[in-house]
């Protein structure tokens, strides 16, 4: 979808949405965008990056946004959304219709302080990172309960959620650190030449919540890393716990079997004639099972 023209102070905006192969055409033969240009802006499986091309004067800027496959069980993933300024003309491309990025646009948009579409771009960074924020908080939330999960059993439903959470961390946590080395970047970029302080300012703003995201994710990937190790610590020692005490019941179980199977035998044995035998193979049996506990208990073995 290539939403009306709007305006950001005398410099036009033309939204693209989940653009079709028909409204690609028209993006070519009517703004003169090259293919290639709207192949990569609009590839799903694109990672943050800045493109300028020197020839058309063109600025290329891609970022990396959360993307929500089931937002109550916090499952999330990236998807990637462009920006392009072609002939004093910007056009934004959200291929995945990422609210977050619609959420971010119109509030660059609705901003009295944004005055140039320099400031329009970087006012809209700013909010995209910012809206990986209260999914931390979320991850924060179920970080806690999975703390307090710990003296309790879990279930395999459980485990499995605790995976989705490490899944939705490695896909927030790479794209927040890819997000931050191109902020990082972009002010030694053409885009960043001759930056007055309104522009360095809005530089720094970005790079320091950039930089505060990405501490969030590095603490909350530490602990829920942390808390999966103790899980399956956790795991191991009840299958310990559990080996034990059958290897020992069937060590138990062995003593009597022996001794019934040496006096089951159709030949003479020891005792063999005497009128309570079976008591006699009871009691020795008994002496044994006692006797192997108590080694057992001595060689710290239970």
């Amino acid at each position: 979808m290539i939403k009306p023209e709007k305006t950001i102070n005398g410099t036009k905006w033309i939204e693209t949405i989940q653009i079709n192969a028909e409204e690609r055409a028209t993006l070519e033969d009517q703004y003169g965008i090259d293919e290639d240009i709207i192949e990569y802006v609009t590839d799903n499986d694109e990672s943050t990056n800045y493109v300028y091309d020197i020839n058309e004067d063109d600025q290329l800027f891609i970022f990396l946004a959360p993307y929500a496959l089931d937002k109550d069980a916090l499952r999330y993933i990236t998807q990637p959304f462009g920006m392009l300024l072609h002939k004093g003309v910007l056009f934004t491309f959200n291929q995945s219709h990422i609210p977050e990025v619609n959420t971010a646009l119109y509030s660059a948009l609705d901003n009295p302080e944004v005055k140039s579409v320099d400031a329009f771009i970087l006012e809209t960074l700013f909010t995209v990172v910012d809206s990986f924020i209260p999914i931390s908080r979320g991850i924060t939330k179920k970080r806690n309960y999975w703390d307090k999960m710990l003296n309790r059993k879990t279930k395999n439903s459980d485990l499995v959620s605790l995976s989705y959470l490490q899944q939705t961390l490695t896909f927030l946590s790479s794209a927040v650190q890819t997000n931050l080395s191109e902020l990082d970047r972009l002010p030694k970029t053409h885009f960043g030449v001759g930056a007055d302080q309104d522009k360095i300012d809005l530089f720094e703003d970005v790079q320091i919540e950039g930089e505060q995201v990405q501490r969030m994710f590095e603490i909350e990937t530490q602990v829920v890393d942390r808390i999966d190790h103790t899980f399956n610590s956790l795991a191991n020692n009840n299958l310990n716990d559990t080996m034990k005490f059958l290897t020992i019941w069937s060590l138990t179980m062995a003593v009597p079997t022996i001794i019934t199977g040496f006096y089951g035998m159709n030949v003479k044995l020891p005792l063999a004639g005497m009128q309570y035998a079976w008591m006699l193979t009871l009691g020795i049996s008994v002496a044994l099972i006692v006797a192997m506990l108590i080694m057992l208990k001595v060689w710290r073995k239970m």
